[in-house]
């Protein structure tokens, strides 16, 4: 209780949406400005008591944080996770512990595509507000050759698809090249008139961030390469990353 009223000086101000077990959440969390964004986001997306506690514990602020100047922080702990722009659809690292492999197992593409959709529920609390699910292993056809999309998403806040290619390995520039031939064909086939031009994310278990820059260069489609945790992250090594940035 002292602790709330040293949080919540002002009681008026906490929501009435929030259960006393979302306030006793949202007191672990000491620094303010990251207590404020969970606050909002909460609020915004309607987290479930467990489901608030989960983004907590995957420092799901000081991953946003990490792509941000002071002033984004800021914006942050105000008016929570704003999406205007692709880039705001992507996190650094996508932390996917709820899949629930040994550390020591040697999982193959198609484990993780599986595990995903059986966790369809919790991936989608990860990826964040707006997405929908379309469709798994998309079948794309060109010259009698078939490739496969293997998970397609529709952003409602965007208006546009959202394509995810899963790699156990390192992303390379082979995977950026077939990343672009997808959002090439969904931009010619797949696109409503009034839709946004789809959104490309290769999600790897690591990259190599100068070839991942290169491979990017010139291309004008909206194409991401990002990175997925099957662990939670070290707390202590993300706030001393975000401590710098903080305002």
């Amino acid at each position: 209780m002292r602790n709330f009223y040293v949080a919540y000086s002002k009681w008026q101000t906490v929501s009435a949406i929030l259960s006393w077990s979302h306030i006793v959440a949202l007191l672990s969390v000491e620094n303010d400005i990251a207590r404020s964004f969970y606050e909002k986001e909460c609020l915004a997306c309607r987290w479930s008591v467990r489901a608030l506690e989960r983004q907590i514990n995957s420092m799901l602020f000081e991953r946003l944080a990490l792509s941000k100047d002071k002033r984004g922080i800021r914006r942050l702990a105000n008016k929570g996770h704003s999406i205007e722009k692709p880039k705001d659809l992507v996190k650094e690292p996508y932390i996917l512990e709820f899949l629930g492999f040994p550390d020591d197992y040697h999982y193959s593409e198609k484990e993780l595509e599986q595990k995903i959709i059986d966790n369809m529920q919790r991936f989608l609390l990860e990826l964040g507000r707006g997405f929908s699910f379309v469709a798994r292993q998309f079948r794309i056809t060109l010259n009698n050759k078939h490739f496969y999309v293997d998970l397609v998403f529709y952003h409602r806040i965007l208006k546009c698809f959202v394509l995810i290619d899963l790699k156990i390995g390192m992303v390379n520039h082979q995977d950026i090249g077939q990343m672009n031939l997808y959002l090439n064909y969904f931009k010619k086939e797949e696109m409503s008139a009034d839709d946004n031009a789809p959104i490309g994310i290769v999600l790897g278990a690591d990259k190599d961030q100068v070839l991942v820059e290169y491979a990017l260069g010139g291309i004008s489609n909206k194409l991401f390469a990002s990175k997925y945790r099957l662990s939670l992250p070290d707390k202590k090594l993300l706030e001393q990353a975000v401590s710098r940035f903080m305002p």
